[in-house]
């Protein structure tokens, strides 16, 4: 089982954080995401905080197209998750296919990223800056790999150090999934 050991926070100083992330890791990566994310019609799987999404990712250099299955949180102060994903070469045919099982699209959204990739104490780990154009916030998502539970505690130690690094606190992080805050801010 692959746990994604991530910790995501609001972003106080966006460009003193953004220079930083380029002094320590170079340039970065722009990609916008354009997410849909699918529920079964009873709204079980996110009631059971299950995820299933479908992500176009627009790069300077290319398009992509992920599936990601994450399961129910393995860390409540995290957020954490068993994360499966692979990458599917058609995205009409995967959204086709995905409803033909019976999932509906709950919501859509785009999250404009700078991405930067580096390893630190043995782990590889993704630092990605995040603007969502209807939430006026900007955050930070740090993540890596857990190979276990017991994995856990250590990669969100690396985590958490370099979001320190980076001069970010506790009281920044947050748990609330994108999803939520995306509803929430979008009229009823």
């Amino acid at each position: 089982m692959t746990i994604e050991a991530e910790l995501k926070a609001v972003v106080r100083d966006p460009e003193a954080v953004l220079k930083q992330l380029g002094d320590q890791y170079g340039a970065g990566r722009a990609e916008v995401y354009q997410d849909t994310y699918y529920d079964a019609p009873d709204g079980s799987l996110m009631g059971e905080d299950r995820e299933l999404r479908i992500r176009t990712v627009h790069g300077p250099d290319d398009t992509r197209t992920v599936l990601t299955y994450k399961g129910a949180r393995v860390d409540e102060a995290s957020g954490s998750k068993p994360e499966h994903e692979t990458q599917v070469e058609d995205a009409d045919a995967a959204h086709e296919i995905v409803k033909g099982l019976g999932f509906t699209p709950r919501i859509r959204f785009e999250k404009r990223c700078r991405n930067y990739d580096f390893k630190r104490d043995g782990r590889h780990l993704l630092a990605t800056l995040v603007r969502v154009p209807e939430l006026n916030a900007t955050f930070i998502e740090v993540e890596t790999a857990a190979t276990t539970r017991d994995d856990l505690v250590p990669a969100l130690a690396v985590v958490r150090a370099v979001l320190t690094d980076l001069g970010i606190g506790e009281d920044d992080l947050t748990t609330e999934l994108y999803t939520d805050a995306v509803s929430a801010a979008r009229p009823a």
